[in-house]
This record gives C-alpha cells, structure tokens and sequence, in this order.
C-alpha cells in the first residue's frame, strides 16, 4: 500500500568496508562508501540483502568530486564504526529491517520508507528527491543510479502487512486489522451506530426493570428507613400425637379447675371428667375444705363454670368424685392401665398450680410403687392417706392435686396427690412449697377401683387384714401390737389374719415376695389390691421365719 514515502535507495552515512564495494574518491583521503538497498526486481533464484554481495552495477558516467569538507578530526584508518555515537559530527544511523530471500520467480517488493523517529526518512528515496540535511562537514552520498525497472511480465506487487508496519513512523492500522485505511468511510459506523442504538434500549430496559423492582420493594416493606424484622409466617398445621404438644391439645379439653370454699377455708384444685353423666375425679383434700355446706365451683378448659356436687369420697386413698349438671359437649378422658408404666416413661402433668389453669408440664416417670402417707392435718390420723405411688418428675405445685398424670397416648396412668417439699418434708396442698421434681401420682388402677366404688355407692372399701399394727415399732419390718384399740385384740377373731394363724407380737417381712420395713408400708402394700385378693405373707416369730398364705377381707372407709 502506497503511503506517499520515497521508495528509492537511501544513502549509508558509514558501513564497514566490503570488497568491490568501495572505492576511493581521491588518492590520498577518505571518502564515504555508497551502500545500496536492496531491490524488488530480482529475476532468477539470488536474492540481494545487506550481507551478501551486490552485483557490479553498469558503468556510471564520470562525475567531478566535489572537495569534502575538512573533519573536525583525524579520520579512523581502521574505518572502525562509531558505535555508542561517533560524537557531534555524525547523527545516530538509520534503521534498515533484513528483507527475506524470496522463493524462485516470487517480486520482492520495495522497502519500506520509514522515518528516524524525528520525521526524516531513511528509506530509499526517488531519483530526484531531495535529501535530508547532513552534519556539518559531511558530504552527502551521490544519488546512485536507478535500478532497471522490472520486466513488464512481472508487476510490481504491494507490500505485505507486516513488512508495512514502522514503529518510528506515522501511526498506522494495527498489525490485526488488514481493512482499509483509517479515515475511510465504511459501512462500519452504520454497524456500529445500530449496535449502540440497540445497547441503549437494552440498557434502559434493563434499568427500568431494576428501577421497578427497588419501587415495589420499599412501597411494601414501607420505605427504605423504616425497619421490619423477618418472622416466619404463621404456622396453623398440628403436631404429632405423641408429642407434649400433641398430648395437651388433646388432654386439655377434659381437665378442669376446681375453687372451694366453705366455713373451714378455701382452696383450688383440678380435676378431669369420667363420663358424660359429668362425673368428675379429683382428691378428696381439694374438696374438703368445702364440707357439708360448702361451694364448688368448676370451670372447663374453654371458660365455662358450673356448680359442682359431692357424689363421694375417702380419706385413706385421698379421693373423691364430684359431678356436674346442665352441661353438655364433655369430653371424657381415657383411661390407661397403670400397671403398663415402666420407670422412664414419658408422662405429661396437667393443672393449675397456684391457680394457672390448664397449665402443662413434662416429665418422666422417675419410680413405681413408692409407698407414701399423706395428710394427718388433723392429727388422729383419719386424713391419712397411704398410697402405693408412681413418682414423677414432672412439676406438681399447690394447685396441680386431682389433675390427671397421662402418657403419650394421652390416656390417664395417675392422680397427681402428692409432693416432697424441700423445706418441710412431705406435703399436700395446705404447703405452699414449690416443686423439687418429687411428685407423686395414685395409679389409675387404684383410682378407677375407688371412683367406680363412690360413684355406685357414695362410699369405698378398703382391704384389710384383720390386725392391729404397732405404729411405734422401729425395727425392720411391721410389727402386729399386743392389744387393740379401745381394748380390743390386736388380732381380730375369725378375721383374715386370724384365720391365716398372725399372732401378736409377730414381724411381718414381706408381701407377695416384696420387702416390708414399717407399717405404713405394709398399709399401702395392702391398700394396693382389692379386697378378696389372695396375698402371701413372710413373717418371724420367736426368730424364726413363717410363710402364710391369706385372703384380704373388706371394710368401709370414710
């Protein structure tokens, strides 16, 4: 490609002397040596470079020398190269690029006419063209003679893209982009407006959906400086059966709070229903306070009160039945089988501990027949309870007696009675100390026997044995008294124990195989099973060890 430079041969200002290249211009003083470029016509297989020797050229016509100027010092006889910079007379060399040997019969084009970086070239100029300027005391290099021009079978053909590029001449085309010129006007730009027009609306677009999207979001979260916590949505799904959850969404329908009062005190308590006739089951000390005259008070799960009246009770297993009436929709609660309770057991509480309806505590059941006396208020012993008792951990407080102790199939197991204080010991509801996780609960089995007794009968029977128990007694095991009460045999004739050959003054071990260590525990162990029951019971007398075998008569509480 044309580009307006001077395609001649340029002249050398110096090169290292080369044979049948050189020749002197006078006898006696040095001249400069004409180096000529390479050329494009080559027209068999030797190519010309700057290494190789260049053929004789035609014999030039004699031209008069000129005088050189003097040199500003004495020349080098050994023409040695001033590399590094000759000093002030001499500019720095040109820059000439190798051009390759082309193939056999292939033009080599012109070389390209460059600059020295100050915008003079250094290529090969046109016969006829001016040269630069010289240092002072230099003569220029004669313009040689022209080449012949190429053969007309061989067209002269344009330089290749890379041996155009010149780092030190005008900015040109990158090396990458073989189109037209720059400043040519192409239907590029037609391109290259359409694709930004394009990229704008896609911007826009792109902005006024993102724009929109910030809109909506600050109009429902109420702006940018108005703060709202993430929550969960609401939840109205169940939970499963067997969970606390589960078991209270279940249970709690069928439990109620009891307030009594009468002439002696008054007092809260729960309960929970047994039937749809409104029967209710609670403790006999929640409703004591109330007496012959007193008032009772039941109020449901969903807020609603009745009157309640007193169908029967017993103080030995701290029990009582009361019932509703006018009042439908109840909701009985099962019943379990105590005897299934294993130590371990998951087991739920339900009350209202220090009046807190309906309220829900967990737990598990911690022990199995643990024999416990509550009551004795009254200090002669008949509000004394003896109770073959399931222990719990699960929180029981003042309020919690009468509600019913359920298992994971929400069925009743117990009747939370009891609990052990940390400051007084054993307690009923008259204590008003909190719960240590020693609650004690009668066992269904127990409860059922009882309420089905009271609801039938208004009165419940208890099983006994036929003697009399030296309550005073501290060894290890139950002692039978000497005399009874108000002078009476300590062993009853032609009761259970007599007919069974129990003497006063004999130590009753064991029951059913079960170790006894005092009265009491023999009472409860007793008080464990139904009249008419046949027990097998280990004594000694005299040191000696009897076994005996008997069956349990009846008596009737109070």
């Amino acid at each position: 490609m044309e580009d307006g430079k001077s395609t001649g041969p340029k002249a050398k200002w110096w090169s290292r002397p080369a044979p049948g290249r050189t020749t002197r211009t006078a006898p006696d003083e040095p001249s400069p040596v004409q180096d000529t470029a390479p050329t494009a016509d080559t027209t068999d297989e030797t190519a010309v470079t700057d290494m190789t020797e260049a053929p004789t050229p035609e014999p030039m016509e004699s031209v008069p020398a000129a005088r050189p100027a003097a040199p500003l010092h004495q020349p080098d006889e050994y023409s040695t190269p001033p590399y590094g910079g000759p000093g002030p007379w001499a500019p720095a060399p040109p820059v000439q690029r190798p051009v390759p040997t082309p193939a056999h019969g292939t033009p080599v084009p012109a070389q390209y006419a460059g600059t020295n970086g100050a915008g003079i070239p250094t290529g090969p100029t046109a016969p006829g063209a001016p040269t630069h300027p010289t240092a002072p005391g230099f003569t220029p290099t004669p313009t040689p003679t022209p080449m012949p021009a190429p053969p007309p079978s061989l067209p002269q053909q344009q330089s290749t893209q890379w041996l155009q590029y010149d780092p030190w001449g005008a900015p040109r085309q990158p090396l990458t982009n073989p189109g037209p010129p720059l400043g040519a006007d192409t239907g590029r730009k037609k391109n290259r407006r359409g694709s930004l027009l394009i990229g704008a609306v896609l911007l826009a677009l792109v902005a006024g959906g993102i724009g929109g999207g910030i809109g909506a979001y600050i109009e429902r979260n109420g702006g940018l400086t108005q703060v709202e916590l993430p929550q969960t949505s609401r939840n109205s799904g169940g939970r499963a059966p067997d969970s606390v959850a589960g078991i209270a969404a279940s249970a709690l329908p069928s439990v109620v709070t009891l307030h009594v009062s009468g002439t002696t005190g008054s007092g809260t308590g729960t309960g929970f229903v047994l039937d749809n006739s409104g029967h209710i089951l609670t403790n006999n000390h929640v409703v004591a306070p109330a007496g012959s005259s007193g008032e009772i008070t039941v109020t449901f799960s969903g807020g609603e009160t009745a009157r309640a009246e007193v169908v029967g009770k017993d103080s030995g297993y701290d029990l009582a039945v009361v019932k509703v009436t006018g009042v439908s929709g109840l909701k009985p609660l099962p019943l379990g089988n105590s005897d299934n309770v294993r130590v371990g057991d998951p087991v739920v509480a339900i009350g209202a501990p220090f009046d807190l309806s309906n309220t829900v505590t967990s737990g598990i059941i911690s022990a199995k027949d643990r024999p416990i006396t509550a009551g004795g208020e009254k200090g002669d012993g008949s509000d004394v309870s003896y109770v073959d008792a399931l222990q719990t951990d699960a929180p029981i407080n003042p309020g919690n007696s009468g509600g019913p102790l359920v298992d994971t199939d929400a069925h009743v197991i117990g009747i939370n009675s009891a609990i052990r204080a940390a400051d007084s010991g054993s307690s009923t509801e008259g204590g008003q100390a909190g719960s240590i996780g020693l609650g004690f609960a009668i066992p269904i089995n127990q409860g059922k026997r009882v309420a089905e007794e009271l609801i039938n009968t208004g009165k419940a029977t208890h099983p006994v044995i036929g003697v009399t128990l030296d309550m005073k007694y501290t060894g290890d095991g139950a002692k039978v008294g000497t005399k009874g009460a108000a002078g009476k045999p300590a062993v009853t004739p032609d009761g259970p124990g007599a007919k069974a050959g129990i003497k006063p003054g004999d130590i009753i071990t064991e029951v059913d195989g079960q170790r006894v260590h005092s009265g009491e525990e023999l009472i409860v162990k007793i008080r464990a099973h139904r009249p008419g029951d046949r027990l097998d019971l280990g004594l000694t007398r005299g040191g000696k060890d009897l076994s005996i075998s008997l069956t349990l008569g009846s008596a009737t509480g109070t």
